[in-house]
């Protein structure tokens, strides 16, 4: 017990030193939080300090954590504008993405479960640490800002569904009855609540909005819960259930006022954002085996390689949805924002390593690249997005 408070603690103080890191190289370079809180986790995890000890209850509320990434990234998705061609180019490119990854995995890994394994990781796209990065740069309304979200819906949504029907344990055919039942019942749910007008709801919202009662935040962990249960119930990943939540509150509260909504928001970035998601990310370079890693030279090499083939086979493909009359500047930066990874690459090493499938060290490798993958492309993303000729106004200088 004395460990487990210990290393609460600390988890609690690197949420804290994270955000100032990150404001301290502000003006030199601009890092994501995110990186700070997995490098933060690596130092003071058992690869180096050893001061903080993998457990059952962070690991649990990690779980939370990264459900609550996904719920946010479905949350924030606007299909109404993604919908026509992002939405269609953004999912054509994942496909491209999946199958290139897939033959690259059976080049890399001994199994072809491995090689799923190993395709599905290079076809993800990390949406969910993507968007405050946007939103922080004023980009998530611009015309590249908008191809990116329906990359990251397509990178997120895509290997959600790959993982529940090669890792559920069912045979292909029952797997995917299943994962539909599960795709028609939350759709009917989402029709269903983009066509009652929530009267009640909302005004249970308004009223307890500044009270103990606190009923938009009760109502979105109801459905969070129950989403994600019903989604393990039924053998699928518990992120499908997650981001189907996100985009079920958004019909929901499409419709309450648009003060109660921001106000909500809020609150949503407190919780995910402020508690459980920075959680997710420490523990994540808590359980980080760098060890394995450094086991062997070949081992060390795969994380360049996998970075590589991110920008490869999920970069390329990216490029299709690109905005007509997009620059060589946007398109370098959609690339390089399609190519980045993390959340789904550490579900599906998890589930290889559970499995017994992939190796520590292999498995390793594919995380080290996914968070080189948060440090350096978004960073270089916007640096191509900074280079705007003269006379072109910054997506701040274009709000009224």
């Amino acid at each position: 017990m004395h460990g487990l408070s210990t290393s609460l603690v600390l988890i609690a103080l690197l949420a804290i030193a994270a955000p100032l890191a990150a404001r301290s190289l502000d003006r030199v370079v601009k890092v994501p939080i995110v990186v700070f809180e997995i490098v933060l986790g690596i130092m003071l995890g058992p690869s180096l300090l050893g001061w903080i000890q993998p457990a059952e209850f962070t690991d649990t509320l990690a779980q939370f954590g990264l459900a609550m990434l996904f719920f946010v990234a479905g949350n924030e998705i606007d299909f109404a504008v993604i919908r026509g061609r992002p939405a269609n180019r953004a999912s054509a490119g994942w496909v491209i993405s999946l199958a290139a990854g897939i033959g690259a995995g059976l080049l890399l890994a001994p199994t072809p479960e491995a090689a799923v394994i190993i395709g599905v990781a290079l076809c993800s796209t990390a949406l969910g640490a993507l968007l405050p990065i946007l939103r922080d740069a004023g980009e998530s309304k611009s015309p590249v800002g908008i191809a990116v979200t329906a990359l990251g819906a397509a990178g997120e949504f895509g290997p959600l569904v790959a993982i529940s029907l090669f890792f559920s344990g069912r045979q292909l055919g029952p797997a995917t009855a299943v994962l539909l039942g599960f795709v028609l019942l939350t759709g009917l749910a989402i029709y269903l609540a983009s066509r009652a007008r929530h009267t009640l709801l909302h005004s249970h919202v308004t009223r307890t909005l500044h009270t103990s009662g606190q009923f938009a935040v009760r109502s979105i962990m109801f459905i969070l819960t129950a989403l994600v249960v019903l989604s393990m119930v039924l053998g699928l990943d518990m992120l499908l259930g997650a981001f189907a939540a996100g985009v079920l509150w958004k019909v929901a509260i499409a419709r309450a006022p648009e003060e109660d909504r921001t106000v909500i928001e809020t609150k949503i970035d407190a919780i995910a954002f402020g508690f459980l998601v920075p959680v997710f990310f420490i523990d994540t370079g808590v359980d980080f085996d760098l060890r394995a890693l450094t086991s062997s030279p070949a081992t060390l090499a795969m994380i360049p390689l996998f970075l590589l083939l991110l920008l490869v086979i999920r970069g390329l493909p990216s490029l299709l949805a690109s905005p007509p009359n997009s620059t060589w500047a946007d398109k370098r930066s959609i690339m390089l924002f399609g190519a980045t990874g993390l959340p789904i690459i550490v579900a599906v090493t998890a589930i290889g390593q559970d499995e017994g499938l992939i190796s520590s060290g292999t498995a390793s490798a594919l995380v080290g690249a996914g968070m080189l993958s948060v440090l350096l492309f978004p960073l270089l993303a916007l640096r191509q997005r900074q280079r705007k000729p003269a006379g072109i106004p910054t997506p701040h200088q274009e709000r009224p």
